[in-house]
């Protein structure tokens, strides 16, 4: 299901009922598109929301509300942030990819492609197996950010996906909430950041605060609420009194005053240990203008009405942050002894301090409004995802809030070039922030003219200069531990990868080795034919020597490698019985029992001859399900797969007539009382047309059957769809196939284990 899990039961309605059961919704949408000026064709807009209501007809969110009011709302969030077309579509069908049997080919179809990449690009890894939690996540944030280096706007869906979950958080468990509260706060609050989306950044935190601390949340609420009186009344004092000065002045600016947000207060208290009654700039004013010199104008007036505190002036238009946030900040003393904040900033900034990216969106190269470097301003996004490439998951997930947070120092090259580096970083950072080439040449570092070690923190303002020379040996391994930045980092492990790969992968087998003794494990057990390839699958390594030298050059630890290893061991120990020596265990057991009342017990539905406790899988060519004649065959890894009588494979071998494949079919049954569901298949043929796909997904709807996948592929003008799916018994399956068929065009329906069309 989705992100948060929302759509958690169904109801029996019709996907046209669907679509008028949420109409009020919708057309508030579109007086929201209607009120912004977007210039969107609402007719497509129109057919996207249908399209969605339809798909997600029945599903219901924790709340009782149609699933696709979240899909709506998501859209709302897009047209705040004043996305173009694509993208209002795009968020309106964000979760048909993943929780409906819509495909790819289906919405490019409909939509275009740009749509449908943008769906599949928000879309999580969810029918991928991957090994733990933490992996599943972590791979669903490197195909975000693999999408984000493409299209940016995939980030901002997500976002607006993201924000309206959080909106509707109270109706999760209790760990639910905490759970997505601590996602959002560590991973999409700082990529809100990031982005310079600062409206939706403060929401998530404040958001994602209530249910991290909801003690402490409601305790700044509450005094904020006593003493809202007071601040108004100061901030309306101070707003008059800049407004007039400015005016005086002949300045043309708008003044207005803000409250710090919750969580920016529950932070502060937290780094000062202090209550609230202890911060005293709680008070921030903002003062737009019409062009950069009005600011430094403002300034200058600003100073001479207040006394300004050293130390707290900031400027961000000589020296943009990465996320291209522009204003002038300065915290003054007002008259009544009270700090507060001031931000100068033009109207353009204005826009971008709110909405970061959106802004200023880039839709289509060449089109009117694209500006020279705007390329420049997503390409931190391209390299944070390169930066990611070499790590294992807990490097990746640590290195994405190293990027995302903004402990950053800004330094120079003798050429005057900002470069934009984490707190702590050294001139090793920045020499591979320039280019990996310099860095790997590097032998020396000057900072402000004078030499410097290579483990030296630059601070904000130095100016480095990096010294290079054509016979440098490379970096060191040591640099590993002295560089801040996963960029760099990375950098240096592909070099290594590269240039040292013999070296690594002696590095990497004794790393290894001595991890195994460790661990208790012969490398022997490693080693065994048998279990080998497993072990390889599971650490997604082709052979060892690759293993080997990633473990060298630091690309996955000696550690982790080794416990997956051993997991991957303690499962195949459970199945290490060979089938002989099963089968023999099987007639030894049946000849026990012959003489007594069958008291087998039931394994997924099944009986088995002879046995109470065996591995049972049921076979991908043929799909049994209850109902069915079945056989079941003794696997190499000691387990029984069950089969039709009617599957090709079985008729091929009972044709064949080996005695020693033969030997290992046994006789199987189905319990009285069989498991609640089962995965089948079913092909089916029909002559192609527009809106068959959506016709097939809504029978399956109707009958409340849960569809796993859809595949679907024509030939000619004849279409062919695999349908995978769950029903409890053949019975169920027939009840299916006579929906199918009663669909226009479709000229059979079959049990299917091939591939369509085939």
């Amino acid at each position: 299901m989705t992100e948060a899990g929302l759509a958690v039961n169904k109801i029996e309605i019709s996907p046209e009922d669907a679509v008028k059961e949420t109409e009020p919704m919708y057309l508030e949408l579109e007086q929201k598109i209607r009120d912004a000026g977007l210039n969107l064709d609402l007719e497509k807009v129109r057919a996207a929301y249908d399209f969605a209501a339809r798909a997600h007809a029945g599903q219901r969110r924790k709340n009782g509300d149609p699933y696709v009011t979240h899909c709506i709302a998501a859209a709302e969030i897009t047209v705040d942030m004043g996305l173009d077309e694509d993208s209002i579509i795009a968020a309106l069908l964000h979760d048909t990819i993943e929780d409906t049997p819509a495909t790819h080919e289906t919405i490019a179809r409909q939509f275009g492609t740009t749509v449908a990449d943008l769906v599949e690009g928000v879309t999580k890894l969810t029918r991928v197996q991957l090994v733990s939690k933490e992996e599943a996540q972590m791979e669903s944030l490197r195909k975000m950010l693999m999408a984000m280096s493409k299209d940016i706007r995939v980030i901002l869906i997500k976002m607006a996906d993201r924000l309206h979950n959080m909106r509707t958080m109270q109706f999760q468990s209790e760990e639910k909430q905490r759970s997505k509260s601590l996602e959002t706060m560590e991973i999409y609050a700082p990529i809100a950041h990031r982005l310079g989306i600062q409206k939706v950044k403060w929401e998530l935190e404040d958001l994602s605060l209530q249910y991290l601390d909801p003690v402490g949340y409601q305790e700044i609420n509450n005094i904020l609420s006593q003493r809202m009186p007071e601040l108004e009344a100061f901030m309306s004092a101070m707003q008059s009194q800049i407004s007039a000065r400015l005016e005086e002045d002949g300045i043309h600016a708008t003044v207005y005053g803000r409250i710090k947000h919750i969580y920016s207060i529950y932070r502060k208290m937290y780094a000062q240990q202090t209550d609230l009654n202890g911060i005293f700039d709680l008070c921030a004013f903002r003062v737009i203008v019409d062009n950069i010199g009005d600011c430094y104008n403002v300034l200058g007036i600003i100073h001479d009405m207040f006394k300004p505190l050293p130390g707290r002036f900031k400027d961000y238009i000589s020296t943009p942050k990465p996320n291209m946030y522009q204003s002038l900040h300065t915290t003054v003393i007002g008259s009544e002894g009270i700090p507060f904040e001031v931000q100068i900033r033009t109207w353009e900034m204005h826009q971008i301090a709110e909405y970061g990216i959106a802004a200023h969106w880039k839709y289509k190269s060449g089109e009117k409004g694209v500006k020279e470097g705007d390329e420049e301003k997503f390409a931190w996004v391209r390299s944070l995802l390169e930066a990611q490439q070499e790590s294992d998951d807990q490097d990746f997930f640590h290195n994405l809030k190293v990027d995302m947070f903004d402990d950053e120092v800004y330094v120079f090259s003798p050429k005057g070039d900002v470069i934009s580096l984490p707190a702590g970083a050294t001139p090793i950072d920045f020499a591979y922030a320039i280019h990996s080439g310099v860095g790997n040449r590097m032998v020396g570092a000057s900072v402000n003219g004078r030499i410097v070690t290579y483990d030296y923190k630059l601070q904000n303002g130095d100016v480095v200069e990096i010294r290079t020379s054509k016979s440098a040996p490379g970096p060191s391994r040591d640099w590993l531990t002295l560089a801040k930045s996963p960029s760099a980092r990375t950098k240096i492990k592909q070099w290594f990868k590269k240039e040292k790969r013999d070296e690594n992968i002696l590095r990497g087998r004794e790393m290894f080795d001595a991890e195994l003794k460790r661990a208790g494990i012969p490398l022997s057990a490693v080693l065994d034919e048998e279990v080998l390839p497993g072990i390889l699958k599971r650490i997604s390594f082709s052979n060892l020597d690759d293993m080997y030298a990633a473990i060298g050059y630091g690309g996955i630890t000696a550690t982790r490698t080794v416990n997956r290893i051993k997991d991957e061991l303690q499962r195949s120990q459970k199945t290490a019985v060979q089938p002989k020596d099963f089968i023999d265990k099987i007639n030894e057991q049946a000849e026990k029992r012959s003489a007594q009342p069958d008291k087998r017990k039931p394994i997924n539905g099944i009986l088995v001859e002879g046995l109470d406790n065996c591995l049972i899988k049921f076979s991908k060519c043929c799909t049994p399900v209850p109902g069915d004649d079945i056989i079941g065959f003794i696997t190499r890894g000691a387990g029984i797969s069950i089969h039709r009588k009617d599957c090709p494979n079985y008729i091929k071998q009972v044709e064949k007539g080996d005695p020693a494949d033969m030997g290992r079919w046994i006789r199987v049954e189905w319990a009285e009382s069989p498991a609640d569901r089962y995965v089948t298949a079913l092909t089916l043929e029909s002559k192609d047309r527009v809106g068959l796909l959506l016709d097939v997904a809504s029978a399956m709807s109707s009958l409340g059957v849960n569809v796993l996948g859809l595949q679907t592929i024509t030939k000619g003008d004849t279409a062919y769809i695999a349908i995978s799916m769950e029903v409890k018994n053949a019975a169920e399956i027939k009840v299916v196939t006579n929906k199918l068929l009663s669909i226009r065009g479709v000229t059979s329906v079959t049990r299917a284990g091939k591939n369509p069309g085939t």
